[in-house]
Parts: C-alpha cells; sequence; structure tokens
C-alpha cells in the first residue's frame, strides 16, 4: 500500500496541534480537570459556610456574660493571638459543634472589628 507524500507531514502537524491546543486551553483557556474543579467546589462551599456562620459568631458575644472581659482580652492580645483568643472565648464555636473553627474566629475578629482596636 503507498501513502500519499502529504500523510507524514499531515499527521505529525495534527498531533503537535493537538498538543498546542490543549497546552493553551489549560494555561490561558480556563479548562481544568474534575479534580481541579471539585477542589475549587469544596474551597468556594467553605467560604460560603463560613460567611453564614459568622452572625451568629457574632451574635454570641453579644449574649455572653463575661463580653467586656474577653473583648478586652482579645483587643489586648497581639494580631497573631486574636484568632487564638476569640476561640478561647467560645465565641468561634457554633452552637452543636464540639470545638471552635479556626476559619469562622478569624471571619468572626474582622466582623467584631478587632483589628482596627
Amino acid at each position: 500500500m503507498t501513502t500519499s507524500e502529504w500523510l507524514k507531514p499531515g499527521v505529525f502537524g495534527a498531533a503537535i496541534g493537538a498538543v498546542a491546543v490543549m497546552a493553551l486551553g489549560f494555561s490561558w483557556g480556563g479548562w481544568m480537570t474534575g479534580g481541579g474543579a471539585d477542589g475549587m467546589a469544596a474551597d468556594l462551599a467553605h467560604d460560603a459556610v463560613i460567611s453564614a456562620l459568622v452572625p451568629i459568631c457574632l451574635q454570641i458575644p453579644q449574649d455572653d456574660p463575661e463580653r467586656t472581659t474577653k473583648l478586652a482580652t482579645s483587643t489586648e492580645a497581639t494580631t497573631y493571638q486574636r484568632r487564638d483568643a476569640v476561640k478561647a472565648a467560645g465565641w468561634a464555636t457554633v452552637p452543636g459543634a464540639d470545638a471552635p473553627n479556626r476559619d469562622l474566629a478569624q471571619a468572626c475578629i474582622q466582623g467584631l472589628d478587632l483589628d482596627a482596636a
């Protein structure tokens, strides 16, 4: 069987073109694998849950009888220790949870304006 002269360069060109299209698609085109999409969806869901829980985190200090003492302790803490102070105060523990949430504590610091103090 004889093949045309253009068959070999045509096949190589198609293969190189396919690789180039895939490289451009994944780097600039916004394509991603299923695992990357799952990771992005999990991050967005986590951020949405934290955003939904911030009002609860801001209400807990309002109902706390030791609010002024705990707020003063949290305000006096260094920037790096404020999250731990909010967690220790119990303000980042959602009702029904066993332990405080680190990310919720950070969001609660911003809501309480402890960074501005």
